[in-house]
């Protein structure tokens, strides 16, 4: 497995998550990491990106409320999920996207939340 995301769970509405996404130090040092998510009947939808030099970008719903960041010692990046809100819910995937990687993509881990 070249991607291990995991850190889902169940957690009431107002609370907090933290998503983490292992890479293989090669994979990790040469592709923008992104996390998705796909929620029952919906499409997959952008949640947040960081790329190799950490810039960040958030879909608008998770502003100010979900953190991406990554950790290069620890080939790994993190989401970090506050503020949680029952529309959160959904199955969240980890991607890396790179030259050298190409497009790879990491198991879901379920995120849910409860009002």
């Amino acid at each position: 497995v070249q991607l291990q995301a995991s850190g889902g769970g169940l957690v009431q509405a107002g609370g907090s998550l933290r998503l983490s996404c292992a890479a293989s130090r090669i994979i990790l040092s040469g592709s923008t990491m992104t996390w998705y998510r796909q929620a029952p009947g919906k499409q997959r939808e952008f949640v947040a990106s960081i790329n190799i030099e950490s810039s960040t970008n958030y879909h608008d719903s998770v502003k100010g409320r979900f953190t991406i960041s990554r950790v290069n010692a620890r080939n790994t990046v993190y989401l970090q999920m506050n503020s949680l809100r029952p529309e959160d819910t959904a199955v969240y995937y980890c991607n890396a996207n790179g030259i050298t990687s190409g497009d790879i993509w990491g198991q879901g881990t379920q995120v849910t939340v409860s009002s």
